[in-house]
């Protein structure tokens, strides 16, 4: 029995002793503690990012308040408006430069204002489709008012009109019919004898009325002559003011908007 166990166990080995489970190398040992260490540096990499962000950012800071303030508004008319004509705007009352200016624009401030922004405002009548006031840009001549005014009838005399000549802003352009233009300014006209005062109403003799005195006359009885308004009776004034005195009616000629056409119609209706 003994040999047989012995001859078993040489070629089988011992029935009760059994190899154990092969102890683990090395390497694969540190190549496990390799990846932990690498995914725990990763996650505390991670970690102190979000703590760095958290501190940095902070918890939002509690509202703070802002009083009101009315808000003020300053409302200026005109592209230059005057000193004091800006309202208080606390109050939204109107200053008293406000209310001055508005009250005190004649016809020398019309055109001021109208050449401040470019535009020149005149009167167009006689023979033209839709006489009336227009509205120009400075600079535009006599044939711009008659296209804006819807351009001439079949009627009209354009011989006796200078469609060349520059506006003025105020005046009055007139297209006259034939026939018409020869009465208003029937040739030159040599100087006047004496009249009665000017602008006195009486009728001289064959029931003409008394030419207008050039170097007595007023604003109004120059703005009653035909084709001048209140501007160009203006300027007629200031002329006169700078050179004394007129000499002759054809000086009418040197003030700015009168033009030879204007000139022949007011010959035979003033006087120096």
């Amino acid at each position: 029995m003994a040999a047989a166990t012995a001859g078993y166990a040489a070629v089988h080995g011992h029935p009760l002793e059994h190899p154990g489970p092969e102890a683990p190398t090395g390497p694969a040992r540190w190549v496990l503690s390799l990846r932990l260490a690498v995914v725990a540096g990763i996650a505390l990499v991670v970690l102190g990012a979000g703590i760095a962000v958290r501190s940095l950012l902070g918890s939002p800071g509690a509202p703070v308040a802002v009083p009101d303030r009315p808000v003020e508004t300053l409302a200026v008319t005109g592209r230059d408006a005057p000193p004091g004509a800006v309202g208080d705007a606390s109050s939204g009352a109107p200053s008293a430069g406000a209310a001055g200016a508005a009250g005190a624009a004649d016809g020398v401030g019309a055109r001021a204002g109208a050449d401040a922004v470019g535009v020149v405002v005149v009167h167009v009548v006689g023979e033209v489709v839709v006489p009336g006031v227009v509205r120009l840009p400075t600079g535009s001549r006599v044939a711009d008012a008659l296209t804006a005014a819807g351009g001439t009838t079949g009627g009209a005399d354009l011989t006796a009109v200078n469609l060349a000549r520059v506006l003025v802003d105020g005046e009055q352009v007139v297209v006259p019919a034939p026939g018409q233009a020869a009465e208003a300014g029937a040739g030159p006209a040599g100087p006047a004898g004496p009249a009665g005062p000017a602008g006195n109403g009486d009728a001289g003799r064959g029931g003409s009325p008394a030419l207008v005195d050039l170097n007595t006359a007023d604003l109004a009885q120059l703005d009653a002559l035909p084709g001048i308004g209140p501007v160009l009776a203006q300027r007629v004034l200031d002329w006169r003011d700078a050179h004394g005195r007129f000499t002759d009616v054809a000086e009418l000629g040197e003030v700015s908007g009168i033009g030879p056409t204007l000139l022949g119609r007011l010959r035979p209706l003033v006087r120096v």
